[in-house]
């Protein structure tokens, strides 16, 4: 059996980290790539060769070996322009350069299937990359997952204190069908073993049905035995806080990166992550592929279980 070679970018990433050690666990050889001093962030095993990233001026250097798979895992942490423009697309060119000089045998992208409706200066960035890896002469497969659960749980502690559930609206007019870091680490390993899931866009949730915010308090308030209490936030909050720093975007990058995380804030709080049906104008639970078994129910039991709380990063989190 020829020897499977994975080549992982972003490795020290949420979703980065669970590619390369579900993949040490399926028997693939794994070159990581991790910036300077992130070493620890990775698991120790005879077949994980880290890459300790080399960045130039205008690119940054990735040592891909001749005929491996390559899985980006690349993605800004703030969604600002100046951030987009520089990891969710100049870094990934910069890998893709690379894995063409190498013979790649299948490139794949995870993007975000909040791309399908761009307003966001990460999203036009995310698709200019996806737009150039389809005319690249690779295959390719980019991948679009709904909502991750750690992205969902940020109010389990707000639950846990008593204090109310925060929802946007009254909690049912956005919705998705979140997936585990375990269930779409396993897709893309999947994905790049199957040709026939190669040049493709795939959009990918976990299990059905579709959550609202509605739906998620009740679930965190049943495992932690809270009584269900929310409180509806106006998503207009985040244009407000946007007018008033208008006056300084001119002069200052400070207040043209906060208006830009207002617009992500609204984004999210209004839009949901689902595939959207163009024919319909609307988002269609039912359209959007699910893979996997792990249910968000199932993960705040875990948590409750285990004592662990898992949110997103202080920079980009809402509450």
């Amino acid at each position: 059996m020829p020897e499977k070679v994975l080549y992982v970018a972003g490795a020290t990433g949420y979703i980065g980290r669970e590619v390369v050690r579900r993949a040490l666990e399926l028997g693939y050889t794994v070159h990581a790539s991790v910036r300077p001093n992130s070493e620890t962030a990775m698991p120790q095993n005879d077949r994980l060769i880290l890459d300790i990233l080399q960045t130039g001026r205008d690119k940054t250097v990735f040592n891909i070996p001749m005929g491996a798979s390559v899985i980006s895992c690349i993605s800004s942490r703030t969604g600002t322009a100046k951030d987009a423009h520089n990891i969710d697309y100049q870094m990934n060119m910069s890998l893709m350069n690379c894995a063409r000089s190498s013979d790649t045998k299948v490139f794949l992208m995870l993007s975000a299937i909040c791309v399908q409706k761009p307003k966001l200066a990460f999203q036009h960035a995310k698709l200019k990359f996806e737009g150039a890896l389809q005319t690249s002469g690779l295959n390719y497969s980019i991948v679009r997952p709904t909502a991750y659960f750690k992205s969902l749980t940020g109010q389990v502690k707000r639950v846990k204190q008593n204090r109310p559930f925060l929802f946007f609206g009254d909690g049912t007019e956005t919705a998705c069908t979140p997936i585990s870091k375990r269930d779409l680490a396993d897709f893309m390993l999947d994905t790049v073993q199957q040709p026939a899931s190669w040049n493709k866009i795939l959009p990918i949730g976990g299990p059905q049905p579709a959550l609202t915010p509605a739906d998620m308090a009740a679930i965190i308030s049943e495992i932690y035995n809270k009584p269900t209490v929310t409180r509806s936030v106006s998503p207009q909050i985040f244009d407000i806080l946007r007018t008033l720093i208008a006056p300084l975007r001119p002069i200052s990058q400070w207040a043209r990166d906060k208006s830009e995380l207002m617009n992500i804030g609204k984004y999210y709080a209004t839009e949901s992550m689902l595939v959207w049906d163009a024919a319909n104008g609307d988002y269609n639970a039912k359209r959007t592929p699910s893979t996997g078994q792990d249910t968000f129910y199932d993960h705040v039991l875990k948590m409750r279980e285990t004592g662990s709380v898992e949110t997103v990063d202080n920079d980009t989190r809402l509450f």
